[in-house]
């Protein structure tokens, strides 16, 4: 199974973002069918879905994994001889048939070429290309036209021009006397509520909330699951505002059917700064999706950020949305390869064995790099000077402060669960840090199951060094493997079970040499309500590492 279906981006949630895309104009009829199912935990939720599961339509990804013959396979896996297999070679005019049906935007490229053609066309396409069909100006963009609610909002156009380089700057520009004061009519049944996240109460509710609708995989076998610590690490930095945690409750049970919410955030985009929002867990109860919930949320918590003068922000997406300003692509390393293949997270090669897959990801006991010491608070000041001046190297990056710098890299003692590990190293003479790294922490739950519950997964966060500055970089991919390797052995020593990394940062320059293995997937960088050219995501056109387009982007969103 592809690793990267498995973990897709929790900043969005796909069906969420679909029924933003909608062209249905679906109202909610029956405002109180959530009423239905209790959402106090995965369990309940798991058993509604399994009851319609045989009547639902399997994912156009999963079909077509079927047609090529692929089934779950990691993208990148090579069999004993050292080569990649290739599924795409062996199609045939009758398969490619199938997969044109199945993307109507591949079919229109190819529609004027024979059917000898097409299926040559189809042959010389990567599977990460035919499964993701994501790349940015390439196919699997529908029409603007299909996107009823963005075609609303001041986002780029898909029909816009296609110059590399256009004039920075907002794209409406807001004046807040005209922000309506008070929210939209909410349908009938429901209401407009700002949780509470300082409740313990209302917290809860977000996590079983999160817990059981939020994102799944193509294939049902893996949910993100959020604890109430991750949470509060997430939802709490510095200068949030509990306005920003909009939620929607039915009338007359009072539950928590849906939920968005966002944080600040100083974001530079080249050479401009803008005070921004960053979106995050846009979730709706499974039994009202596509009734044109999300737009409505989306709504919402812009007029929130509107009235306090914010009018422009950050989010991300594993579908293609109008219109992405970079697109990067998941990787994962495997810690405990024989649980990812006991899960279904991690196939067995053709060719190879479980002994052989268990030697291939060994890591050594113990890190390597002198002066490798947790990060303690009376580093703060050092770590955040070293990656302001790390994150300037990037077109769109993040500003911390002292105090944020503190939030998201200093595991917080009041926390019942560590969320955030990060290390630095210390020069034994100097006594100057000269690098740092950091990891969090975001199990998924494993659904249908009966040996393991969850997986554990460390995901790279924010790391700098200063090799970074030296003369035309000299030692840095060096530098980095060696840090990464030190991450890696850390992260297996904290009993995670993979490592995932996106192709942002300088992270093309160890992933392959660390043996992440390539997701076959994307996750979209977008702005709202700003315009700019194109930002390098660290992937070249076939979506394949490529370290010369790095220095792009700087931002890792949770």
């Amino acid at each position: 199974m592809t690793e990267e279906s498995k973990v897709v981006d929790p900043k969005i949630d796909e069906e969420a973002a679909k029924d933003a895309l909608s062209e249905s104009a679906n109202g909610v009829t029956d405002p109180e069918s959530a009423d239905e199912v209790e959402t106090t935990g995965a369990q309940d939720a798991d058993s509604v879905a399994a009851g319609s599961a045989e009547k639902k339509k399997k994912s156009k990804k999963a079909k077509l994994r079927k047609v090529l013959g692929v089934g779950n396979k990691e993208d990148g896996d090579k069999d004993a001889s050292g080569s990649s297999s290739n599924p795409s070679s062996k199609i045939t005019s009758g398969m490619v048939e199938q997969i044109l049906t199945m993307n109507p935007s591949l079919k229109a490229e190819v529609s004027g070429k024979t059917k000898e053609e097409q299926t040559e066309a189809v042959r010389n396409m990567d599977v990460s290309e035919l499964l993701t069909g994501m790349a940015v100006g390439g196919k699997n963009q529908k029409d603007m036209a299909s996107y009823k609610f963005w075609q609303t909002q001041p986002v780029p156009r898909f029909d816009e021009t296609q110059e590399q380089k256009v004039k920075d700057g907002p794209i409406k520009v807001i004046d807040p006397d005209t922000v309506p004061k008070e929210p939209s009519k909410m349908h009938d049944g429901f209401e407009w509520v700002t949780m509470d996240l300082t409740d313990e109460k209302e917290l809860e509710e977000v996590y079983e909330l999160l817990t059981g609708h939020y994102v799944e995989d193509d294939e049902a076998m893996f949910r993100f699951n959020y604890s109430v610590s991750f949470l509060n690490w997430a939802l709490k930095s510095p200068g949030w505002r509990k306005e920003w945690h909009v939620g929607v409750r039915t009338s007359k049970s009072r539950k928590l059917v849906a939920f968005i919410s966002g944080v600040p955030v100083d974001l530079r985009v080249r050479k401009n700064t803008l005070k921004s929002i960053e979106i995050n867990y846009l979730c709706i109860h499974k039994k009202l999706r596509a009734k044109r919930l999300a737009p409505v949320l989306i709504g919402e918590i812009t007029r929130r950020c509107y009235t306090e003068g914010i009018f422009q922000a950050i989010y991300t997406a594993g579908i293609v949305l109008p219109k992405p300003v970079s697109s990067c692509r998941y990787f994962h390393r495997s810690l405990d390869w024989l649980k990812l293949y006991e899960v279904g997270f991690s196939p067995l090669p053709p060719n190879s064995t479980k002994s052989r897959q268990i030697t291939k990801y060994h890591l050594p006991s113990q890190a390597s790099t002198p002066g490798l010491r947790v990060m303690q608070q009376k580093d703060a000041t050092a770590v955040q000077a070293l990656l302001e001046r790390y994150l300037k190297r990037f077109d769109l990056a993040p500003i911390f402060d002292k105090e944020e710098t503190e939030h998201w890299l200093l595991h917080d003692d009041n926390l019942a669960e560590q969320v955030i590990w990060t290390y630095v190293v210390e020069d034994p003479g100097s006594k100057k840090i000269t690098d740092f790294f950091s990891f969090y922490c975001l199990e998924s739950s494993v659904i249908g199951n009966r040996k393991h519950e969850n997986v554990r997964a460390a995901y790279l966060f924010y790391y700098a060094t200063e090799t970074a500055f030296m003369p035309v970089e000299k030692g840095l991919k060096e530098r980095l493997n060696a840090l990464m390797n030190d991450a890696l052995i850390l992260a297996k020593k904290s009993n995670f079970d993979v490592f995932n990394a996106l192709t942002l940062l300088d992270n093309p320059l160890f992933l392959e040499q660390q043996r992440f293995g390539a997701g076959d997937g994307q996750l979209h960088y977008y702005l709202y309500n700003y315009r700019t050219s194109m930002i390098a995501g660290g992937v070249d056109a076939k979506n394949n590492v490529d370290a010369s387009k790095r220095g792009g982007v700087g931002v890792v969103m949770l």
